[in-house]
Order: C-alpha cells, then structure tokens, then sequence
C-alpha cells in the first residue's frame, strides 16, 4: 500500500509499504477514505522532535474490510471514525470519560493514518460507526471528529465554557478553531479568538466567535482584560503548546476561571507563585476524543455542525510533502488528503 514516511525532518515521502493484517483477535482493518495531515505532525516536521523513517498520520475515516475473532461492536461494511489512542472503553479509566489514558492504550491506526489501509487495535473500544455509508461532502467533517474537533471539544469543556461564559481561544489552527465551534455548540455567551491571520478570523467568525483580539503576548492578555472589565475570560482554550502560548492562556483568566489546554506541550514550565496566585483552574492533556465521538457524529450526521471547513487544501496522498510545507508555511489551516 502507499503510505506517509518522515525519513528526517522535512523529508516526507510516499513510499510502497507492507499493507497491515489481523494481529490481535480485537483488531480491524480500515481501508481509508480519507486521512490529513495534524498540526502536530510539524513539530518531527520542524525537527522539534525526534523522527527517523517514521509513518505518520493519526487522523482517519474508512470502511472496515477485516475484522478478529473477538470483534462484536463493528462489523464488515462499516464507515467507521477512530481516534488517534486505541483504547478498550471498559476500563475504569475509559468509563470516568479518559480513553487516552486507558490502562491497554495504544496507537489508533497502525503503523500510521496516512495510508490506504491501517490497523485498528482495540476495535471494539476505538471505533464508531456511522448509520450508513456517508454522503461524500461529509467525509472532512466525520475526519475532523477523529481528532481536531475531539479535541476542540474537549478544550472548551476542560475550561467549563457553557452559557453566560466568555470564552478566549488562544491558538487559530484547525484545534483552536473548532474550539470555538465547540464553544459555541456549548452555549458560550462571547467568543473571543485570538489570531492575525485574516482567513482564520473569517472561520472563526463562521464557527461563532464574537471577538477577534490579533494582539499576543502580554498586549493580548490586556486586550481581553480589555473586553472583559478588566477581569479576564472564564474559560480559556491554549491550542498551541509554547511557553508564550501557555502563559497567555493563564493570564488572560479571571480568578475563579479554567483553561481547557491542549497544544502538545513543547519546553513549557509553569512558574509556582505566579500559579498558586493566579487562582485559575487548569485541566488538558490528550483529548479523550472517543468520549465525545458519538455525539460529535451526530451532529455532522445531522449536519448541525460543518467543522470540515478547517480543511482548506486537499490534496492526493502522493502529494502529501506538498501538504506538510504548506502548513509549515501556514498556507494552510489544515490538509485532506484523498486516495
């Protein structure tokens, strides 16, 4: 099959790989629909992170064509969307709402998502099915459950966004911005999305913010004390995972507030007095993404939702290098990629 492969960072091939088979009696094979490319793959990309031949992807939407012996939930024929941990979704970790942190957690799709087939262990627990097969123009958006509007989601209710708050975003990629589609599916009172990049504004508008603040740092904490009566948001959403990004997020938080954080820390420490003062709740980590994928297929399901507009470049799998500069080049908010 083909298959991603980041050899080195900047090095992003599409290389003939070994097609992935049973393993496990708990395991299923996808043959992909569509996959993408994650704002975290940049970090290996830019060399922030170790990488050596590595297949990537773990984002993925497809039909499953082999199922174990032990596979009950998920059937051949299925339109299935996973997320990026594999987890059994019966342990006690699982059933408090914390699949990513599940006692038998592995990776989603093996050996990576962006490819034309993977392996899903923990099928059973990993998987959810969609009614029936899915009308083409809803592939992006049941691709994006399977993780940045996972995890969209599970930043804006880490940070307790819900009706009469007023939520910041710090961060605009695809995470922040589905954010605050998240946000405004919760009920939030005002949306305030932190960005300068004119595009991203527009989605964020689109997906319902209220406010746009271009200012970072310490002037972007100002400004949303600014709109808030000096007090700061209630809720506050870090999608990027940078000390200045982490910092901001904090700062920008009334006393009494919670930020949801799920930027993939890099090099971030958090100073104990100004924390221990701060009297800010903090609450993230990887999204338990498959705590939510029921709901969240739903509403693309019903089309209440359209968070497949963060992909604004498609591209066919052979392309994918193309892909993995433009969004290091922020070209693109986030890349489809097509078989």
């Amino acid at each position: 099959m083909r298959a991603v492969v980041m050899y080195a960072p900047g090095d992003v091939r599409v290389d003939e790989t070994e097609r992935p088979t049973i393993v496990e009696p708990t395991d299923a094979i996808v043959k992909l629909a569509a996959t993408c490319i994650c704002g975290s793959d940049l970090w290996p990309y830019r060399g922030a992170d170790d990488v050596d031949h590595q297949p990537m992807g773990h984002e993925y939407v497809g039909v499953v064509e082999e199922i174990g012996s032990d596979v009950t939930s998920i059937a051949l024929g299925d339109f299935v969307v996973g997320s990026f941990f594999s987890s059994d979704n019966t342990c006690e970790i699982c059933r408090a709402g914390y699949q990513t942190h599940c006692v038998h957690r592995g990776p989603g799709a093996v050996p990576g998502a962006q490819a034309e087939y993977a392996r899903i262990p923990l099928a059973d627990g990993t998987l959810v099915a969609t009614p029936a097969m899915p009308d083409e123009d809803l592939i992006p958006s049941l691709l994006a459950a399977s993780d940045v509007l996972g995890t969209g989601w599970f930043a804006a209710v880490a940070a307790e966004a819900g009706p009469g708050k007023t939520v910041a975003v710090v961060g605009d990629g695809a995470v922040g911005l589905l954010g605050v589609l998240a946000a405004e599916q919760l009920g939030a009172e005002r949306i305030i999305a932190m960005s300068r990049h004119p595009d991203r504004q527009a989605l964020a508008r689109d997906f319902g913010a209220t406010d746009v603040v271009e200012e970072r740092g310490a002037a972007g904490v100002q400004r949303v004390k600014e709109l808030t009566g000096g007090l700061g948001a209630h809720s506050t959403i870090e999608a990027v995972g940078t000390q200045e990004s982490m910092t901001q997020a904090i700062r920008a938080t009334r006393a009494g507030g919670h930020v949801g954080y799920v930027g993939v820390s890099h090099d971030v420490s958090l100073p104990g007095e100004e924390l221990f003062f701060s009297g800010v709740h903090l609450h993230g980590g990887p999204a338990p993404v498959r705590r939510f994928l029921p709901e969240l297929v739903r509403l693309v399901w019903d089309r209440e939702i359209d968070p497949g507009k963060v992909f604004d470049l498609t591209l066919p799998l052979e392309r994918a290098a193309e892909g993995y500069q433009a969004m290091d080049e922020r070209r693109a908010t986030k890349v489809l990629l097509t078989f």
